[in-house]
């Protein structure tokens, strides 16, 4: 293609299906990426060990951003230049943006009782099991957590006196698919999704176009500083209040929905590029 692209993609509720967790509407617009080599970057509220999991099953070698934006990890074997800098996580290269985990549950300790939440290391595994429909196994990579904890209201939410509660540790709430995320200030999906496309761009001598697709509260920051912003409805078919300028709107829900709208949104690059060959070569 003439158009180099970059997908940002949120997961449970995008390209996830949101009670299955299948993927299976998306594999053919997945497929096409991977033939034409377009990077499809996981942008999740998971955490890294989560991530790690479901890029070997979704076929993917590709840097990746957990927690919210907490972290960017791109695999040793990755070759993108001006990495340098980064810190060495296992097998990946990172760039925190958010606060330490144990910081992040100090604070928690701090205002749940006056709040009424419960977060994430608060739940014994069946709990968690019980509320994701994840499997034993696949909740011990979620508790596996590293820049933010997700948590419920156990009453009648007070978010907004949460907010400014947490604002002087430095902290802020956001709100995912199935639960709040206490995380730092500073971090969100949009400002890693901006320093991703930066470090492709330079080794890249055309336009990058961003891509992103998200369906939850949480994904704005993400859909904001992408090229084409998509926003996928809930399982209801009601959609996340967001609005940008040239927002499309997926008709379907989940993967469904993600696998249509990257669909369209190739037809017209490709229809794109055919006619900028064609006025290059007369």
């Amino acid at each position: 293609m003439a158009f180099p692209l970059l997908i940002f993609t949120d997961l449970d509720g995008t390209l996830l299906d949101h009670h299955s967790y299948s993927f299976m509407g998306a594999e053919a617009a997945l497929r096409r990426l991977h033939h034409h080599s377009i990077p499809v970057i996981l942008t999740s509220s998971k955490t890294r060990a989560e991530l790690q999991a479901l890029q070997e099953k979704l076929g993917l070698n590709e840097p990746f951003i957990a927690e919210n934006g907490g972290g960017l990890f791109i695999p040793y074997n990755y070759t993108l230049p001006d990495t340098g800098a980064f810190e060495k996580f296992d097998t990946y290269y990172g760039k925190q943006f958010g606060k330490p985990y144990i910081y992040i549950r100090t604070i928690f300790e701090t205002v749940r009782s006056q709040y009424h939440i419960r977060g994430f290391a608060d739940m014994p595994v069946e709990e968690i099991m019980e509320a994701t429909g994840l499997s034993r196994s696949e909740v011990f990579r979620a508790r596996q957590r590293e820049f933010s904890e997700p948590f419920r209201f156990l009453a009648e939410p007070r978010l907004q006196e949460l907010k400014e509660e947490v604002a002087g540790h430095g902290l802020t709430v956001t709100r995912g698919g199935r639960f709040f995320h206490l995380m730092a200030a500073e971090q969100d999906k949009g400002r890693a999704a901006a320093e991703t496309t930066r470090l492709f761009q330079a080794g890249c001598p055309e336009k990058i176009v961003t891509i992103g697709l998200g369906d939850a509260e949480n994904d704005y920051p993400m859909l904001k500083v992408v090229d084409v912003p998509v926003l996928i409805p809930k399982p209801d078919g009601s959609y996340e209040n967001i609005e940008l300028r040239g927002l499309r709107r997926s008709p379907y829900p989940g993967s469904k929905g993600w696998g249509s709208a990257v669909t369209a949104i190739l037809d017209d690059f490709q229809l794109a590029s055919t006619q900028y060959e064609a006025r290059r070569l007369v």
